[in-house]
């Protein structure tokens, strides 16, 4: 794969390249709707597929948050176009790598020596470049190690990228009014902790270490002392990444049994410690040979305030969702609706949310579901296209709910799709023995 000596890190060369990509598209809408006029029948695929690889091809040089965006909107099967998804997912551990000359640079700038004078062994060239960063084999004193480096000025361009995108992401999620800034501001901030690799290892060993009694789930363990703000070293974990692993395997029980862990992993997360993993994609799961599932990047971890917490999870409970007074009361703690609405918009979002609710709230209803009922995925993307369609839907407020909620569905989105992928049946409370009080 071609090597990258540098990065665009100043706002107007970012603008430029994304300038360039619209230009593209817009050409690609152009020659659509020509050959649709000579053929009605046409339908948008391939224009989604043109649109998805330049836009793609325009973004992995970037890297960054617009690279990051791009991986977390592949996470939304349900929703977004088949040749998006295929395409966007390539973000997440497939993107064309830093030159070895930048990593040694990287290395010396941020813990001031060259990665030979700091490990037995380094690969110069990275085994897996994702949005923010890269990842490369070393070893020391016999621990075979991975060693993630961040692509340079990825920190400092997050806000100027995300002011580029903002005008388009606003007409797309019909963001109307000052609300839509709370929105954009947790963007920005998940953002830039994702860049604070100090951070990060203080995130991965509590984690690691509060989750290690949870069965056939392990963690790499981390290494202060070969780490820095851009630098993370870990153990090097054996394995295939879950989107391969889901790709060949035709065994029910491993699937129940890596389906099991990971959904232990994230109820025990949020309803003890009250923080979360919030990036739920294949590239950040390996599976090893035993079946287990290997948890290898904490950069996004989302706290979970009491007064959201416990508001969002009463409304996965079917007597509240079936009560009207205690529903629409709830849909008020959240945000959801609001003081300022009209009697019409009170009436049109609590039926959308109380018919998003009872669907998308299945698995909290029982003490076992089966997540490779299509029957049910299938529901929730026929409800996204209707809610894609719904006219009256595009002229009402589209800022609803709690800035919490971005991350929250975010992560419960990616988690429904990877146990989907798993074909994965679990035991939905089997996660509060692990809890101790």
């Amino acid at each position: 794969m071609k090597t990258l000596d540098r990065i665009p890190t100043n706002k107007i060369e970012r603008a430029g390249q994304l300038v360039k990509t619209g230009i593209k598209v817009g050409g690609n809408y152009i020659a659509y709707y020509g050959e649709k006029m000579v053929n009605p029948s046409l339908n948008r695929d391939k224009l989604n597929e043109n649109n998805a690889e330049d836009i793609y091809d325009g973004l992995k040089n970037l890297k960054g948050s617009a690279l990051k965006v791009a991986q977390m909107l592949s996470m939304d099967k349900s929703i977004m176009p088949r040749a998006y998804v295929e395409k966007f997912s390539l973000a997440q551990f497939s993107v064309p790598p830093l030159s070895a000359p930048l990593v040694r640079k990287t290395f010396k700038n941020y813990l001031g020596k060259f990665p030979e004078q700091l490990y037995d062994t380094f690969t110069p060239d990275s085994i897996n470049a994702a949005s923010i960063g890269q990842v490369h084999r070393a070893t020391k004193d016999g621990k075979n190690l991975a060693v993630k480096i961040q692509y340079p000025g990825v920190a400092e361009s997050i806000s100027s990228d995300l002011a580029l995108v903002k005008p388009f992401a606003v007409k797309m999620f019909n963001l109307q009014g000052n609300d839509s800034e709370k929105y954009f501001k947790e963007v920005e901030y998940k953002l830039l902790e994702e860049t604070d690799y100090d951070l990060e290892l203080k995130q991965s060993q509590f984690l690691s270490k509060a989750c290690e009694n949870i069965e056939n789930l392990r963690f790499p363990k981390y290494y202060p002392e070969l780490s820095s703000k851009k630098i993370l070293t870990m153990d090097w974990m054996h394995g295939e990444h879950l989107s391969e692993f889901t790709a060949h395997n035709t065994d029910r029980a491993k699937g129940d049994q890596l389906g099991q862990a990971m959904w232990d992993f994230y109820m025990y997360q949020m309803h003890h410690l009250r923080q979360v993993h919030a990036d739920p994609h294949p590239g950040n799961f390996l599976v090893d040979d035993k079946a287990n599932l290997i948890a290898i990047d904490f950069g996004c971890i989302k706290q979970v305030p009491e007064e959201f917490y416990f508001p969002y999870f009463e409304l996965a409970r079917p007597e509240i969702i079936d009560n009207p007074v205690l529903f629409k009361e709830k849909l008020f703690e959240l945000e959801i609706l609001r003081t300022d609405d009209s009697p019409k918009e009170i009436a049109y979002f609590t039926g959308l949310f109380h018919q998003l609710l009872s669907l998308f709230t299945k698995p909290f209803h029982g003490e076992f579901f089966d997540f490779s009922d299509e029957e049910f995925f299938g529901a929730i993307a026929q409800m996204g296209e209707e809610f894609s369609k719904d006219t009256q839907l595009r002229k009402m407020n589209g800022s609803r709910g709690s800035k919490h909620f971005l991350y929250i569905n975010r992560t419960f989105f990616g988690l429904y799709n990877l146990l989907h992928d798993l074909k994965a049946r679990v035991h939905t409370q089997t996660f509060q023995k692990y809890i101790v009080n």
